[in-house]
């Protein structure tokens, strides 16, 4: 390492530096998409089972824009079923996204140590 000279060392370590800022910025902000598609999971599994819990008369509504529709229950427990796989899908893609991010940042934080590690005393 010692043979490049130091304008192209520091531009390395510059680029180096920003990758692992930017990773970590990236798993953050996915970290907290996951927790909130997390918490929109738990709701609709809870209004799952409320439903199902309630008799087979009851009147089930759902807000359209400023007015509520009923709908049957059959059709609201298989809409949010939907709901739910496909929350779940997304909390699944954004966990992998997620080890992908976290492996980029510690990969460009071991670089940065073996550059240190490796530099000649000064």
């Amino acid at each position: 390492m010692s043979a490049l000279p130091d304008e192209t060392l520091r531009k390395i370590l510059v680029q180096i530096q920003q990758s692992a800022v930017q990773s970590q910025r990236s798993l953050n902000l996915t970290k907290q998409q996951c927790a909130a598609k997390e918490r929109e999971r738990r709701i609709v599994q809870l209004t799952i089972s409320e439903i199902s819990s309630v008799g087979r008369d009851v009147n089930l509504y759902k807000g359209v824009g400023k007015m509520f529709m009923m709908v049957p229950q059959k059709a609201m427990e298989q809409e949010l079923k939907t709901q739910e796989k496909e929350l779940t899908d997304e909390v699944n893609s954004l966990n992998k996204k997620s080890k992908y991010l976290e492996k980029q940042f510690n990969d460009a934080q071991a670089r940065l140590r073996d550059i240190f590690h490796h530099a000649p005393g000064q």
